[in-house]
């Protein structure tokens, strides 16, 4: 089983721990949070993982070569020259996850209670080329799906931004779940990735241009089991869903607080 952890972010927010260290080094109870994940992601069944680098990208690979890798693959996807974001992160790392087998990928500053192996699997029997793992917590800015977890659009509540342009967005058809960071992808999703999807760009971006093309305002006044049979394939897209866990327990560890709450949390 394969995974990518994204570990190449400058770690502004953590500032200033992050003038000396990578963000994937900060220590939470005494560990790394790049140790926490791999070591979740290897107790979940992975056994070969991708860790991109950028700042501070050496501190990285010395700490992984003192241990040995955590007994485990690991392959470093270097971004030394450029920070690629998120999609751009993958698409760079496209030739590690060649043939079929999907890939798990998970933020280096997020913890949490899923079971990786539980949304791996769901994966694999759903037919998706990604799964998105969300949950109903409260925050600003919300994933929207339709009544199939389809993904539709996104919204800021605090600004009532929305994307991709010119979505509308329809409360009554929609179905509003946060973003963990985590998610899993099969390896025909970069057959979508033309040249408009090359150099630096995030994922999410990549995700609402391609599930976004059912446009609730050319839905009309239809009622909400014909909004719920409208699907992604027959939209013309690809295949991109989220998968709801009700219970997560999730800790952001990028800013200070939130630091903070977890060293006392572990």
């Amino acid at each position: 089983m394969k995974a990518m952890i994204f570990a190449a972010g400058l770690g502004t927010r953590l500032k200033p721990l992050t003038d000396t260290m990578p963000k994937s080094l900060v220590p939470v109870a005494g560990k790394p949070m790049l140790e926490h994940v791999i070591l979740k992601l290897k107790a979940a069944g992975f056994n070969e993982i991708v860790v991109n680098v950028h700042h501070f990208a050496n501190q990285i690979i010395e700490f992984l070569k003192e241990k040995n890798d955590l007994g485990i693959t690991i392959h470093i996807s270097d971004e030394t020259d450029l920070l690629l974001d998120t999609g751009g992160g993958i698409k760079k790392a496209a030739s590690f996850f060649t043939g079929n087998e999907p890939f798990l990928v998970h933020n280096v500053d997020i913890l949490s209670n899923v079971d990786l192996k539980a949304l791996y699997e769901y994966h694999l029997t759903s037919g998706n080329d990604a799964t998105l793992l969300v949950s109903p917590r409260k925050t600003t800015r919300y994933l929207l799906f339709d009544h199939e977890n389809h993904l539709c659009g996104w919204i800021n509540k605090e600004t009532l931004q929305t994307k991709p342009e010119g979505f509308i967005y329809a409360p009554e058809k929609l179905q509003e779940y946060a973003f963990s960071g985590i998610h899993v992808i099969s390896p025909n999703l970069f057959n979508y990735m033309g040249e408009e999807w090359t150099g630096k760009f995030p994922i999410m971006d990549f995700y609402l241009s391609q599930a976004s093309k059912i446009n609730l305002s050319q839905i009309g006044n239809i009622d909400l089991s014909q909004a719920a049979n409208i699907n992604i394939s027959q939209a013309g897209t690809i295949g991109i869903k989220g998968f709801c866990c009700n219970d997560l327990n999730l800790i952001d560890i990028g800013k200070p607080d939130t630091l903070t709450q977890a060293n006392r949390l572990f």
